[in-house]
């Protein structure tokens, strides 16, 4: 067990537990949150007063208000888009091209590894840009938000060039023949291979859009209505996008352009992002959604749209997203709740003494989803677990670099990003749902047997990997 972590032992599961049994029996996410957290404050003794008190500490930090105001921005430009028609403009173009069913599934699948530099802006982009088309080709939400799910954290972890790498090999300095950030860095690309889980997440959409490989589980229910029906999403689902984003109609006589209302904001968004991360090693995410905001209502006032109207748009784009940013506020009080009860040192306190080196990267990605599918958070597993079973894996291994040591790398990194990729208390999870506009439960449902699936499969490989190193 981490040391100077306390834990309540298996108490400590309580709240994560009732969270995600809540939200698959009533089908409210919001509930579900907020009576695990209460539930959780009222076992570490905290009494009812623990509540608000989690709250105000969880939520009153630059981590949630960074990702607050940029649920806010991101609403805003998609109102923008919606009121310019911008993303009719481009439904229109992509028809153009002479689109099948099986091509839209594919073009939101390459559109999601393009937008590889943020796991926050790829989902919200895919799901609102494809959604009018894969609703006109009666693919369900439910597969939408999957595509955008799929290609957003299992893609950003395999790229050098991210967020996600940075941080990883950030966390490996120091460990090892390892000391400074080139030689992290070194480490982090050698392991890519060796991220079975995101490798066969990205593989598998790509597949099953091509359908190579057919749809099971509800998602195949969830196609099957679609098609049949037209409903692209279950009767009586609650989309996580308020009516007052998705309802917004073009402005009357308003002439758009397909490159000033859609295709500037875009790259304004895409070379802030990388720009910031090439300079700085950070991608100013948040800060390109609002200059792309400011961007596109500078270009509908050019283009003859009141201020009035751009401000009231503005503003049904901010409620629009509401729903989703209710589910990340008590996500984020969750996850705080969770570290504080020592939920991540118990799980791994409980397995840490079966470790050998055959075993190492199978257990090791086993405890990372694990925690991840707990507690919704795929850095604070890696922050985690990095430090513990990274330097097991050198110890095996005399500190030296091998297959062992790059396996188990892969496997934290895999394994966070199983429960990123599909646990109901992620937030990468919430803002897919939120992008395809699909009812969050209905998506978790539909893609966890696909997430079941490729992690058995990973961690039989990993089995194989321990034996073979």
């Amino acid at each position: 067990m981490a040391a100077g972590v306390e834990t309540l032992g298996a108490l400590s599961l309580l709240p994560a537990f009732v969270a995600i049994v809540l939200a698959f029996v009533t089908r409210n996410t919001v509930f579900s949150l907020a009576t695990a957290c209460l539930v959780g404050v009222l076992a570490a003794g905290q009494g009812l007063m623990g509540l608000p008190d989690l709250l105000k500490r969880s939520l009153g930090t630059t981590a949630f208000s960074w990702i607050f105001l940029l649920e806010l921005f991101i609403g805003v430009t998609i109102a923008f888009f919606q009121r310019t028609g911008a993303i009719a403009n481009f439904s229109r173009w992509v028809e153009g091209l002479s689109l099948d069913r099986v091509r839209v599934q594919l073009m939101a699948w390459v559109m999601g590894m393009f937008v590889f530099f943020s796991d926050y802006f790829s989902p919200l982009f895919v799901g609102a840009t494809m959604r009018d088309l894969s609703d006109r080709h009666r693919i369900s939400r439910e597969k939408l938000a999957y595509i955008a799910d799929s290609t957003s954290a299992p893609v950003s972890v395999l790229v050098p060039v991210t967020g996600w790498a940075v941080y990883i090999a950030g966390l490996l300095i120091g460990m090892g023949p390892v000391t400074d950030a080139t030689e992290a860095m070194q480490v982090f690309v050698a392991s890519i291979p060796f991220n079975v889980y995101a490798l066969l997440a990205v593989a598998v959409v790509g597949l099953i859009a091509a359908r190579v490989i057919p749809d099971f589980g509800p998602m195949a229910g969830a196609e099957q209505r679609a098609l049949t029906t037209g409903r692209v999403f279950r009767q009586g689902a609650e989309p996580l996008m308020g009516e007052e984003l998705t309802d917004i109609q073009p402005y009357p006589g308003i002439r758009t352009s397909l490159f000033w209302n859609f295709v500037l904001p875009v790259l304004v968004v895409i070379g802030v992002g990388v720009g910031s991360f090439v300079l700085t090693s950070s991608a100013l995410t948040m800060e390109a959604f609002l200059l792309s905001s400011v961007v596109a209502g500078i270009v509908m006032r050019v283009q003859g749209v009141p201020l009035a109207d751009i401000t009231r748009t503005a503003v049904a784009g901010i409620k629009g997203v509401m729903p989703a940013i209710l589910i990340l506020a008590f996500a984020y009080a969750l996850n705080d709740l969770s570290k504080s009860l020592g939920t991540a040192a118990f799980i791994v306190s409980a397995t840490e003494g079966w470790l050998t080196p055959a075993l190492l990267p199978a257990l090791t990605f086993l405890i990372a989803a694990i925690i991840s599918f707990s507690t919704g958070t795929s850095w604070g597993t890696f922050a985690i677990l990095m430090p513990i079973s990274v330097p097991i894996a050198f110890a095996f291994t005399g500190d030296e670099l091998g297959m062992v040591v790059y396996a188990t790398v892969a496997a934290v990194a895999g394994g966070g990003v199983f429960g990123d990729h599909c646990s109901p208390l992620s937030d990468t999870s919430i803002l897919a749902s939120t992008g395809a506009a699909s009812d969050h439960i209905d998506h978790v449902k539909t893609q966890l047997p696909y997430a079941f699936v490729i992690g058995l499969v990973s961690l039989v490989i990993y089995l194989l990997l321990g034996l073979l190193a």
